[in-house]
């Protein structure tokens, strides 16, 4: 069998978790101009420093027998979370295009939590824990509490709230790849109207428009009830307090909305706590819905 020319990564949709890169991967893998990466999530820059040194990086693509084939990426959500990966992505493809989706951090964090008391109900982190941990700052570097053995195992475990912290991870992002190759999509934007976000992104792949588009189709949604201590008010206020200024810093830095977000909606009044506490309770199963009027 004769092997096809080989294609290099040209993009990656580098996060944010939980806000629909795999809806948006697997979109694109319909596209006839786009090849199919080996896994959605490839992993390949967020890796420790001795596996990073033994991996081949000239293997960084496919060998592909479809000449229309122009674009090949993968969708690794943490790549913008996880020190180092940005640079080591800039030092070995610097004329990657970047794709980043975003949804309201705390909506994130809670279908996050929802996830992973799903997959692992006696080991994952329940809710507490899970907002837990709010630096100040979104870290750029392995924080020292984190160093030695098992420590990126313990900072991906405790980064719940640092996964949202959109206003940093752009600034770090944006001073090192430089801003023509980014595109920002809104999570809640493409669920309304995925077409105009396909557009945006073929556009900044250099690719042509879908013929046709495909559906939209809502994968890795979440389980119906899971095991968990549940949200409170006073939980999610404290959490928009601190993601507040993040919210300031992505949207000066995107020029997106953050209006009809559920953080922002909380910092001005504009959505009740404690309502809104029960909606993430009902949503994780651990609240009965409130009875029918009957009368």
């Amino acid at each position: 069998m004769t092997t096809g020319a080989f294609l290099p990564f040209t993009y990656s949709i580098v996060g944010a978790q939980k806000a629909g890169t795999s809806t948006l991967q697997w979109m694109l893998n319909q596209h006839p101009q786009v090849a199919r990466p080996p896994r959605k999530e490839m992993g390949w820059f967020d890796v420790d420093e001795t596996t990073w040194r033994s991996v081949d990086h000239s293997t960084y693509g496919i060998h592909t027998r479809h000449p229309m084939h122009r674009a090949l990426g993968d969708a690794t959500p943490r790549y913008l979370l996880m020190p180092g990966a940005v640079e080591r992505m800039h030092q070995h493809r610097p004329d990657l295009r970047l794709i980043a989706m975003f949804r309201d951090p705390i909506d994130r964090l809670v279908s996050q939590w929802v996830m992973v008391r799903d997959r692992q109900p006696d080991r994952a982190p329940d809710w507490p824990e899970m907002m837990q941990w709010r630096p100040d700052d979104f870290p750029t570097s392995m924080p020292p509490e984190f160093e030695g053995p098992g420590g990126r195992a313990r900072f991906m475990r405790a980064s719940g709230v640092i996964r949202g912290y959109y206003g940093g991870q752009l600034r770090h992002g944006l001073s090192i790849f430089a801003r023509e190759q980014w595109l920002f999509l809104d999570f809640a934007g493409m669920l309304s109207d995925h077409t105009r976000a396909l557009n945006q992104v073929t556009t900044h792949l250099g690719i042509d428009r879908f013929k046709p588009y495909p559906p939209l189709k809502k994968l890795m949604a979440g389980p119906t009830r899971i095991s968990g201590t549940a949200p409170t008010g006073a939980d999610l206020m404290a959490l928009a307090r601190a993601l507040e200024p993040e919210l300031a810093g992505y949207v000066a830095l995107t020029g997106l909305s953050v209006d009809h977000w559920t953080t922002e909606r909380l910092l001005t009044g504009g959505l009740d706590a404690d309502e809104q506490a029960q909606v993430y309770a009902r949503k994780a199963g651990l609240l009965a819905e409130a009875p029918h009027d009957q009368t």
